[in-house]
């Protein structure tokens, strides 16, 4: 089994919502694609934002970071008002 597991890591990346809000994360399609799009950067050589082992893979430290807190998901809406 996964640890953390989905609904951990939604609940995590959901937690400063405030009432009413849409939230970020509402599906493992979600988690998915983020945590995917967090392992191709550790993978073209950024650094981790939390501590590692030798030999862990880009996947599990990208689920480390997302459980961790060190990584905020941005909504389509975020990202396009952060290009800007």
């Amino acid at each position: 089994m996964l640890h953390p597991s989905y609904v951990e890591l939604m609940k995590v990346v959901n937690n400063n919502m405030e009432i009413g809000e849409e939230p970020v994360v509402n599906s493992r399609y979600s988690i998915v694609c983020a945590t995917a799009k967090r392992a191709r950067q550790l993978i073209d050589g950024q650094e981790p934002l939390v501590p590692t082992e030798k030999g862990e893979k880009p996947l599990s430290i990208a689920v480390d970071e997302l459980y961790a807190g060190e990584l905020q998901i941005l909504s389509e809406d975020d990202e396009v008002e952060e290009e800007v």
